[in-house]
């Protein structure tokens, strides 16, 4: 019995020690990074990159994100870059990333998508995104510029703060709500 209870004890720290999040499949993106989706009614959002089953997997240097992914023979469309539990963004922390290219099917960035992404220094929001989270860009001190296409309506509360490198920011004719210092300490 003992011994049992000891071999029950272990599992259970291990499975508490490991931070694991909830996906449906992997697949190769254009520019060859491994990228984790969860399927939701009916199109694919990407939920991390990297390889293994932890928050700490990192995407460097130019990230392409396809417009689709096939799973189980079905193709879906990517939508989203979404958050994780209500906190972590799909890129979050990752400094090494200095380039990204949203494909025209997503209409989501996710709060904190690319939270801490110091390095990311390159993005392309493409006309089909209406809506970019809270914290999305928070801490991208490496990005110079921003162009929000006409198709944005929101920009979330904190979006771009602690964006120190920007010097342009172009906003589309659409955005009717900038949220609270969604450009703060954007010196």
């Amino acid at each position: 019995m003992k011994k049992i209870l000891s071999i029950l004890i272990a599992i259970m720290l291990m499975t508490v020690s490991q931070s694991v999040f909830a996906y449906t499949f992997t697949a190769v993106s254009p520019s060859g990074h491994t990228l984790y989706y969860d399927i939701v009614a009916g199109h694919a959002e990407v939920v991390r990159p990297g390889t293994g089953n932890s928050y700490y997997n990192y995407v460097t240097g130019d990230l392409v994100i396809p417009d689709s992914v096939t799973y189980n023979g079905n193709v879906y469309a990517v939508t989203v870059l979404a958050t994780i539990d209500g906190s972590y963004g799909p890129f979050y922390n990752c400094s090494g990333l200095t380039s990204v290219t949203i494909p025209n099917t997503v209409t989501r960035i996710g709060n904190s998508a690319f939270v801490n992404c110091r390095g990311l220094n390159s993005v392309t929001i493409p006309n089909t995104v209406t809506n970019i989270g809270n914290s999305a860009f928070l801490d991208c001190s490496g990005m110079t510029s921003i162009t929000i296409p006409n198709s944005v309506t929101r920009i979330g509360n904190s979006a771009f703060e602690n964006c120190s490198g920007l010097t342009l920011v172009t906003i589309g004719t659409s955005v009717t709500n900038i949220g609270n210092y969604a450009f703060r300490n954007c010196s």
